[in-house]
């Protein structure tokens, strides 16, 4: 498997943030998109995850399944969590178990894996961050999908969770999928890296 972009240009708000970007990660690999605030880190995982349409070039998945789209094949975790407060943890990674489809594992181990399994049936409103950074990776582990799109993928995670999501990213590269993820911190795994510029 094999995800790679050409010639990428993304323009926000009439002006090019970057253009003629090209990249290229292979199944068991982990790419760090790096560079300062406002150079399109987000913007370019948005680009692969579908949710934003580059202004030029173009982003291609070889070898996956043909029957799925690359956002098919993607679980892409944002900087903000994407969670309901009103629902306990346990429902939102079942809801998100069943918007996204697929092969699901158990629910109820995942949250364990994560090390949230005292707070199941505690709505979300009063995790911490770091509670609800470890809840959205609980949902990479719920339904697995081949591409990782992780922004900030750390933020808010103790020295014990970054450890416990560098041995889950290390897992997920060993299975044969890939990462991609937008940084300023070492993410605990190797990469290599992708600098993005931000144009003035």
């Amino acid at each position: 498997m094999r995800l790679s972009g050409r010639g990428i240009r993304c323009m926000r708000g009439g002006r090019d943030v970057f253009s003629g970007l090209d990249f290229e990660t292979c199944a068991g690999e982990a790419l760090a998109v790096v560079g300062t605030n406002g150079s399109g880190k987000t913007s370019l995982l948005r680009m692969i995850a579908g949710l934003l349409a580059p202004a030029a070039g173009s982003i291609a998945l070889e070898g996956g399944d043909v029957e799925l789209t690359l956002p098919e094949q993607a679980h892409y975790v944002a900087h903000r969590d994407a969670l309901k407060p009103a629902l306990s943890v346990i429902e939102n990674l079942l809801f998100w178990q069943k918007f996204l489809g697929g092969d699901a594992s158990d629910a109820k181990g995942c949250l364990a894996t994560v090390g949230l399994d005292h707070a199941i049936h505690l709505p979300a409103a009063y995790l911490s961050a770091g509670q609800r950074r470890r809840l959205s990776i609980a949902r990479l582990l719920t339904v697995r999908r081949p591409i990782w799109l992780l922004d900030e993928p750390t933020n808010a995670l103790d020295r014990a969770g970054q450890s416990m999501f560098a041995a889950l990213m290390i897992d997920h590269l060993a299975r044969g999928g890939l990462i991609v993820a937008a940084t300023h911190m070492p993410l605990g795994i190797i990469t290599r890296e992708l600098p993005i510029g931000s144009a003035s």
